[in-house]
């Protein structure tokens, strides 16, 4: 009689340390991502832990149930998120934790102030790393021994992963799941979630397509997102002005008003960043300037030029 041998299905499995006073939106963007990804059809087991059985997060909300960080076993191939948390005093049970988990050689994110738990215990000496860009200067400062790099969205150093404040968790989050399923995955979760291009570690934290959307007039967000989506067309006044039932004279003092710049200025602002992904991706440059709206790879080079000071080395 033949044995038939059974196999037992381990799921991937992301791990979110909860230390005291976490910052939510630190926590739910990167959970909400993996949540979705298993949605899609690339599932995982998504596990809670930390040093004790709850936590009080920095918005009041309690979480419980956790899991001890002595209770579950690190493999290799588990992804471990430390969102960004208010900074204290030294938590000596995570920094050992840490310790075992880059001897190990798991995953290792951190979220916004996250990276100070990783500093702290030593796994980014020597590393390249990044935070909220308010606390770059100190985390530099109080950890010498790391490269800390400003205005970056995340930075991976082997397999450790930094990144900024708040909202790039989800960046990383994505980027991590580009790694491991693909870019056509990617681009379908961030479509999903809403996000209107993922945005990549080399790019600067104050991107365009966040810069000028700190208003609240409506008018003006439909306008903007018309435009993000059709960078490739003809984009005049008149058409813009219609999507939101005005006239173009009302909509260049409105948008103005709102941003600070011309909706021309916008519209090429965004052009030359979307150029610039696409050229990091080695797209052919005469599709490139198609796909961005640009008349020719002259007015491509030009423009990029302009408003960036240098050429990507395939343009130059």
């Amino acid at each position: 009689m033949t044995k038939t041998a059974t196999f037992t299905l381990m799921l991937n499995r992301v791990i979110f340390f909860i230390a005291s006073q976490t910052h939510i939106l630190d926590l739910a963007g990167p959970v909400q991502v993996f949540y979705e990804s298993a949605e899609y059809g690339h599932p995982c087991e998504i596990i809670y832990l930390s040093d004790q059985p709850e936590k009080a997060c920095s918005s009041g909300l309690m979480i419980g149930q956790l899991q001890h960080i002595n209770d579950v076993r690190i493999r290799q191939e588990d992804i471990i998120f430390i969102p960004g948390f208010q900074l204290k005093a030294d938590n000596q049970a995570l920094k050992n934790w840490l310790i075992n988990i880059a001897h190990i050689g798991a995953t290792l994110c951190s979220v916004c102030t996250g990276s100070f738990a990783l500093a702290a215990a030593g796994v980014l000496n020597g590393q390249g790393c990044t935070t909220h860009w308010k606390y770059t200067q100190r985390l530099q400062d109080e950890y010498p021994e790391t490269k800390v790099f400003t205005n970056r969205l995340f930075v991976k150093s082997g397999n450790i992963y930094t990144s900024a404040g708040i909202t790039t968790g989800i960046d990383l989050a994505l980027f991590i799941i580009e790694e491991r399923h693909g870019p056509a995955f990617a681009w379908q979760l961030a479509a999903e979630l809403v996000v209107y291009i993922r945005r990549d570690g080399d790019d600067s934290q104050q991107s365009v397509y966040l810069r000028y959307r700190r208003h609240i007039n409506n008018h003006i967000h439909q306008v903007q997102d018309y435009i993000i989506h059709h960078l490739d067309q003809k984009l005049s006044l008149d058409l813009l002005a219609a999507r939101v039932h005005t006239g173009s004279r009302n909509l260049t003092r409105m948008f103005k008003a709102a941003t600070g710049i011309t909706i021309g200025q916008y519209i090429d602002q965004l052009r030359v960043e979307k150029a610039v992904n696409l050229l990091k991706e080695k797209n052919k440059v005469t599709i490139v300037a198609q796909q961005c709206g640009f008349k020719s790879v002259v007015q491509l080079r030009s423009m990029v030029k302009k408003y960036t000071g240098e050429l990507p080395s395939k343009m130059s």
